[in-house]
């Protein structure tokens, strides 16, 4: 059996002992004769028109995946608020949900809790010709559950000794494995919890797992910094994405996760639409006056 070719690691600049996403001239980059101040505001316009040429390169990116059967996994980690459903809103807004497939796992039934811990993210995997999105995978051990006291220190530990080997075995196997850990500043994560509680669009995002994760500020740190330093490796390194800036989260995540693919744009024939055939032609206008027709109110 054949395997989906595997992306070519770039290395990565290091920040703070993490690796950070390399830079690559792609759609959606400034103009080289003018570039962007990292903390100027992106305008509307500027924002719309690189999320579309971006959006454009996954529409690409999807064929060739098709094409090519390769498997995908791109992993989202981050704190309450960092912006992880927004990325993967723009990530599908314009692809295929028959490739695009997000994985938001709840928290486990009885009958989950009795299979091995990775069992239950490994049934979600990419079949060949898909990319699977995981809002919070695997890490969950190392994150939120180790925060929250619902698993044994020793269990954390075996894991994060173990996973990195896991990681191993999958990009051996052939699929392509992209890790992001968005991250949000202290003031801008309570910010954003404050218009969760005042907004009625946005409170059903809020949880009272979340309340309980926003008064353990400092224990998230802490095994963060714990997971980035044990399972950062060669076959499947972590990136950092700032993510206090939700607009610019959202094109340098789409960059990178294009840059990670060694993807082509596979050309195909332009589509002509056939002539219509009048064969058992009628009048097929529906009769207005005898049907159930929905208010037009706008």
């Amino acid at each position: 059996m054949t395997t989906s070719p595997q992306a070519p690691a770039p290395k990565a600049a290091k920040k703070n002992g993490h690796d950070l996403a390399p830079s690559k001239a792609s759609p959606g980059d400034p103009p080289p004769s003018k570039p962007a101040d990292k903390h100027e505001k992106l305008s509307r316009k500027a924002y719309e028109q690189a999320l579309h040429d971006l959006q454009v390169e996954l529409c690409y990116l999807q064929e060739w995946v098709k094409e090519h059967g390769a498997r995908v996994i791109v992993v989202l980690e981050g704190r309450d608020t960092a912006g992880k459903s927004g990325l993967i809103r723009v990530i599908k807004e314009r692809v295929s949900p028959r490739v695009f497939r997000v994985v938001a796992l709840g928290s486990p039934t009885e009958e989950k809790r009795a299979k091995l811990f990775l069992q239950r993210y490994v049934e979600q995997f990419p079949v060949a010709g898909e990319v699977v999105i995981f809002d919070r995978s695997w890490y969950n051990r190392a994150g939120v559950e180790r925060v929250m006291g619902y698993t044994p220190e020793k269990q954390v530990e075996a894991f994060l000794a173990a996973v990195p080997e896991f990681e191993r075995w999958l990009t051996h196997a052939g699929i392509i494995l992209i890790k992001l850990w968005l991250e949000i500043g202290k003031k801008e994560q309570e910010r954003r919890f404050r218009k969760r509680i005042d907004d009625p669009l946005r409170q059903w995002k809020l949880s009272p797992m979340d309340l309980k994760s926003y008064s353990r500020w400092y224990d998230y740190s802490r095994a963060r910094d714990e997971m980035l330093a044990a399972t950062d490796h060669e076959d499947a390194p972590w990136f950092i994405l700032p993510s206090d800036d939700k607009k610019k989260a959202r094109l340098n995540g789409l960059k990178h996760i294009l840059s990670r693919i060694p993807y082509k744009r596979i050309k195909y024939d332009k589509a002509e639409l056939p002539k219509r055939s009048n064969k058992h032609r009628y009048n097929d206008r529906l009769d207005l006056g005898s049907i159930n027709l929905v208010p037009q109110v706008y």
